[in-house]
């Protein structure tokens, strides 16, 4: 229980330092905060439980009870070798993508990477989409499907898509991480290293070359900085909505759905829909006066 709640605090505290106030505590979280925590100081302010301050919850409640968490498979972390080297094929895209996901699962350093229950992730949608979403690495839901974007984040894209006047069968969706990022825990997700994703560049970098997009929209700081690198000096807030460069394709920088999650605001949902109008100016996507007022007071 006492690491649980450990592993709890510790994403709380990398959440507040990325500027996030509020976030959205479910069941399984809930369960291992100390209930007077929640019921004094969130149900008599009038703030649903389940949305919780952040400041509030850093002070770290105790466990009520002691409890055994199911044991995890411990994988080591030994260091990546050199990411491999792919070249694509000649044939149709449909073939090179078959092509690429066989190689994909075929990779040892991957396959003993990924969780024992958890499957690698490749890419999803059109070979002749304008426009590819790129993410930093699978999330729980998506390592147990093998598909990328369809847990709630998932969900989330798909109604910005749809807003856009697409669907998820006319973009391509992808991360740079091929693999659900283990943290040796029962629960949770954690944001993949610059190593992991550095190792997986070649199998997105090829994705591009098949795909060919016309723009690419990475979303969340973790792909940004899988895409251009690392900067300590420089903040995603000053560069989002920003373009940039990736092996000669445009790129947006934008926030993640998951981010949006956590902070559901008419101000955030504004700057994702500017980016994203950004985005459909550049591949000549019809753009509505009803689009253009999307979450404006």
């Amino acid at each position: 229980m006492f690491e649980g709640l450990d592993a709890i605090y510790d994403e709380l505290r990398r959440l507040q330092k990325e500027g996030v106030g509020h976030i959205y505590i479910d069941d399984e979280t809930k369960d291992l905060l100390k209930p007077a925590l929640l019921e004094t100081k969130h149900r008599k302010r009038g703030k649903p439980v389940e949305h919780a301050n952040l400041a509030e919850l850093l002070k770290k409640p105790q466990p009520v009870e002691k409890t055994v968490n199911k044991p995890v498979k411990e994988i080591s972390i030994e260091p990546l070798p050199a990411p491999p080297t792919l070249e694509v094929p000649e044939a149709d895209k449909a073939d090179q993508l078959n092509w690429l996901k066989k190689s994909l699962l075929a990779c040892p350093t991957c396959n003993e990477r990924k969780g024992a229950s958890e499957q690698l992730v490749t890419g999803d949608g059109s070979p002749d989409a304008d426009i590819l979403f790129c993410g930093d690495a699978p999330g729980t839901d998506e390592a147990m499907e093998g598909k990328p974007f369809i847990g709630n984040a998932g969900q989330l894209l798909d109604k910005i898509i749809k807003a856009m006047g697409l669907s998820r069968e006319q973009v391509y969706c992808t991360n740079i991480m091929k693999w659900r990022p283990n943290n040796n825990k029962p629960y949770g997700n954690r944001p993949p290293n610059e190593d992991e994703m550095t190792f997986c560049l070649p199998y997105f970098r090829a994705e591009l070359e098949i795909i060919q997009p016309k723009v690419i929209i990475a979303l969340g700081n973790h792909a940004v900085t899988g895409l251009l690198g690392h900067d300590p000096k420089v903040k995603f807030g000053s560069i989002r909505g920003t373009w940039q460069t990736f092996q000669d394709i445009d790129v947006m920088l934008t926030f993640h759905p998951s981010y949006l999650l956590r902070n559901d605001t008419l101000k955030t949902k504004r700057m994702l829909w500017e980016d994203l109008l950004a985005a459909m100016a550049k591949v000549e996507l019809p753009i509505s006066d009803k689009q253009k007022g999307f979450f404006l007071k």
